[in-house]
């Protein structure tokens, strides 16, 4: 049983960092909206490319912009959050109880 617990603490973990990897992600994409980068640098393509169709998403659902401002990546980083706390938080603690 303890095999199982270790594989749901493993997959908790690599969950909350691949979260947190996007939250960097999705701050620098803000970051370089704010600046007028070059559309053609391959970093900023990347930065687009990634976080495109979940913010895209959001738009769709959601009128993000008030005034000029785009308020998806809040909503997005609020999500992400909220996975965060909820579902790494569970399955680590699913974990401990199979011990």
């Amino acid at each position: 049983m303890f095999i199982l617990a270790n594989l749901i603490s493993a997959v908790a973990t690599v969950i909350d960092l691949l979260i947190s990897a996007y939250m960097f992600i999705l701050i620098a994409r803000v970051f370089i909206s704010w600046v007028n980068a070059d559309p053609y640098n391959p970093i900023v393509r990347f930065l687009y490319q990634i976080t495109e169709p979940v913010l895209w998403r959001i738009r769709k659902y959601v009128p993000c912009v008030w005034g000029g401002i785009d308020f998806s990546p809040l909503i997005a980083m609020l999500v992400l959050i909220f996975l965060r706390q909820f579902v790494v938080v569970t399955m680590h603690q699913i974990a401990a109880r199979m011990l």
